[in-house]
């Protein structure tokens, strides 16, 4: 973690994986943790997140904030945050405009990316003893048993957005549990990931115009309080995460990288490329919406493609380009370490 070494372009590649895990944080199914993991900075993020403690908040209070910047790892730590924030802006804007037009193939690009991930991590994993099978296999089930697990209705109360971002920031720590789609479960995906996000845009985009109206509109303060509370909620869920995973990484490495394994694979479920969206229904039949007129959805309706039909083999050539873009990662950090040597 020497921060001086840093080269112009690992600090642009930093930029680069922050947008990454930002929009893979964004679509349910997908971990941001897998991005770094993938990329190779996985233990290094964790690692820095812990010196986010007592000693961090005493060097902060007392003004050295040099000391404070260098003692938990900030060049690393603040290019990574800044390209997740860039990313929630536009990168994730346009996976929401992707996943409306094109959804199979942006689920197979993805579905792709988890197989490569999968490879990335196996290939080099070499302590098959019962216990980290039996872990794998726990990881499989749990992975396999929340993708069938059918969303909860949505709630706006402040101390549940606050678990729901402690909740949802699993996917930035835990390698395979998607954040997003435990938000989905719970019901606030549509109200944390998406409505709040557009309510702090479109407020950005006011407040340049010196367009102060919005402090009147009850719906947006309420969407912008709910933002505030649910980061609040995400930060101290990294923070705390990446205690007890720093921990687990020192002591027990290997069994922690099979339970991620197990993950990784049992989410290949949530990401099934062939799926349709099932809506709840009232006793009426009529579709039920949220207190913003979206659709509430029930869960997925996953199916066999049709080999009959062209769109099915355009989404297998968007999963072998998913495992591709895994791939290439594992090839560049590879030259990236020799360089460094």
């Amino acid at each position: 973690m020497q921060q001086s070494t840093r080269t112009f372009t690992d600090r642009l590649f930093l930029v680069i994986k922050g947008l990454a895990m930002g929009a893979a944080n964004k679509v349910p199914g997908v971990s941001g943790g897998v991005v770094a993991f993938v990329t190779g900075f996985y233990e290094e993020f964790i690692y820095s997140l812990q010196k986010i403690n007592f000693k961090a908040f005493k060097l902060f209070i007392n003004f050295r904030f040099k000391s404070f910047w260098r003692y938990i790892n900030g060049r690393f730590l603040g290019l990574l945050i800044l390209g997740m924030l860039i990313s929630y802006f536009s990168i994730s804007k346009i996976l929401d405009y992707l996943i409306i037009h094109y959804e199979l193939y942006v689920w197979a690009a993805f579905f792709g990316m988890i197989i490569g991930s999968i490879y990335y991590i196996v290939k080099d994993f070499n302590d098959w003893s019962k216990r980290n099978i039996c872990l794998i296999i726990v990881g499989i089930v749990v992975g396999v048993s929340i993708s069938l697990l059918a969303p909860a209705k949505e709630n706006d109360n402040l101390w549940f957005v606050f678990i729901c971002g402690i909740i949802g920031v699993s996917g930035m720590t835990l390698p395979g549990l998607s954040g997003s789609f435990i938000l989905i479960l719970l019901g606030n995906y549509v109200l944390l990931l998406v409505d709040s996000v557009n309510a702090l845009y479109d407020t950005i985009a006011d407040l340049i115009r010196w367009d102060f109206s919005f402090v009147e509109n009850p719906q947006r303060t309420r969407l912008l309080k709910v933002l505030i509370v649910f980061s609040l909620g995400s930060l101290t869920g990294l923070v705390t995460l990446s205690h007890f995973l720093g921990y687990v990484l020192k002591h027990y490495k290997n069994a922690t990288f099979a339970a991620i394994i197990g993950f990784i694979t049992g989410s290949l479920g949530v990401v099934w490329p062939w799926k349709n969206k099932m809506y709840k229904v009232d006793t009426s039949g009529n579709i039920q919406i949220d207190a913003l007129g979206n659709p509430i959805l029930d869960n997925y309706d996953r199916y066999f493609p049709d080999f009959t039909i062209i769109e099915t083999y355009i989404g297998i050539f968007y999963i072998l380009i998913g495992i591709g873009i895994i791939l290439w990662l594992e090839w560049y950090g590879q030259k990236t370490l020799k360089i460094s040597q």
